[in-house]
């Protein structure tokens, strides 16, 4: 869900959802020593701290500058292209690691393994103020193991004018956003406009669970069970299958659905994308633009997809009192650094609700309902939700949606496949 692309609907800060590609593991231990950030003057043990390589420009300046502003360590931060994830799974396991890093989650398998620290203690005071849906999945047995650094987000962008001379209002349940597509896209025949575009494989990638939440349905429950395991889910994701079979979407875009290029060209009457396009998008279409959360199916309720990287301190680290009280400082208490990370080098939503709703740039318009949406409706995949129940899952949206496979039976064997992985888990 970031710019860069997605394959779910989880997010973390401009990867958001998505896998990066790149290094492979031979060679990433090599490098884990490696200085790329100039260290800060402060006196104290000296500490290194991780980041994945970011899109915008001037982020990675940002962050060095942060810490070179610490003074109570001398804290050296590296850029890390390539496969982030890959890497820092690899560094965890040596002592050449990080003491402060980036983590996409964290996964459950780095916290059961011992390979990062609670940090529950430094977030204590202010834990309220930051977005519940973000911070959930960094709890575990009650504890905090990552505090939230920004939020991504997805929604419904629909142009204002192209409705309108379609007699379309903005839809608020699945079932009028389906016919909206469908007359949007009968409306604009002959200029061969679309209703609705989903990316360039329908959906299946960008959507993921955000239609099983729309339904009131989850991926797994408060008491770690499967949670679309409802004729609820069929029903749903049958619906999303029909706005491909009645050939509303979009397909074959120049860019796809991170990218905001064909909902500004026209293209489209609608598109799902990042609120990071939202710029973008304003400055092109003006006012002739609104956005909105997936809509509502059933007795469901709307469903925003959001996503926070989260600083975590390894356990391997020689000096985790120090490392902490640095996350503190930058992540907690530092709250000028955490506006300024979430959108002056992008468009981004800060963690804690507090600054979201002071920021200038957040407090009019589209950027205000995308906060609003985020706050009281912003969802994110649970600790449980392995790599495997992803898998199994995504494959099978893909069937329903360009195949017209049967959503009870693609999703019989989802559930089998995600039992399985919850039991594995639990064991361990």
């Amino acid at each position: 869900m970031t710019r860069d692309g997605g394959t779910g609907f989880g997010i973390g800060r401009r990867r958001l959802l998505a896998t990066a590609g790149g290094a492979a593991l031979t060679g990433v231990l090599a490098a884990c020593g490696s200085n790329t950030g100039r260290g800060g003057k402060g006196s104290g043990p000296a500490l290194s701290q991780w980041y994945h390589q970011y899109g915008e420009p001037g982020t990675e300046a940002a962050v060095k500058r942060y810490a070179a502003a610490y003074d109570k360590a001398r804290v050296t931060v590296q850029w890390r292209p390539g496969d982030y994830d890959r890497q820092t799974a690899a560094a965890l396991l040596t002592d050449s690691g990080p003491d402060v890093f980036e983590v996409d989650g964290p996964r459950l398998d780095q916290i059961k393994g011992g390979q990062i620290v609670d940090v529950t203690e430094q977030i204590e005071s202010v834990k309220d103020d930051f977005n519940q849906a973000v911070l959930k999945p960094k709890i575990w047995d009650g504890r905090i193991w990552a505090v939230p650094q920004t939020i991504d987000t997805q929604l419904l962008f629909y142009r204002k004018s192209l409705l309108r001379a379609a007699g379309v209002q903005p839809p608020q349940s699945v079932d009028e956003l389906v016919e909206a597509a469908k007359t949007l896209t009968r409306h604009r025949r002959k200029d061969k406009v679309k209703g609705l575009f989903l990316g360039n494989d329908g959906g299946a990638a960008v959507l993921g669970g955000t239609p099983l939440f729309a339904a009131g349905l989850s991926l797994i429950t408060e008491d770690g069970k499967v949670g679309f395991d409802d004729p609820a889910a069929a029903r749903v994701l049958g619906k999303v299958r029909q706005l491909y079979a009645d050939g509303s979407l979009l397909l074959g875009a120049p860019t796809d659905w991170s990218d905001p290029a064909a909902f500004i060209q026209g293209l489209t009457a609608m598109q799902w994308s990042g609120l990071w396009a939202l710029p973008q998008v304003k400055k092109a279409l003006g006012d002739d633009f609104g956005v909105l959360p997936f809509p509502k199916d059933g007795a469901g309720k709307p469903a925003v997809p959001v996503g926070a990287y989260g600083s975590a301190v390894s356990a391997r680290s020689k000096h985790q009192k120090e490392a902490k009280a640095f996350v503190k400082w930058l992540w907690v208490d530092g709250t000028d650094k955490q506006e300024d990370f979430a959108l002056s080098y992008g468009f981004h939503i800060p963690a804690r609700i507090s600054l979201a709703k002071k920021a200038k740039q957040l407090q009019e318009g589209a950027a205000a309902e995308a906060v609003r949406f985020a706050t009281d409706h912003g969802f994110a995949e649970p600790l449980l939700w392995t790599t495997a129940s992803r898998t199994a899952y995504q494959d099978a949206l893909n069937h329903i949606i360009k195949d017209g496979a049967n959503p009870e039976t693609e999703l019989k064997a989802v559930v089998r496949k995600v039992n399985s992985e919850l039991q594995r888990a639990k064991k361990k």
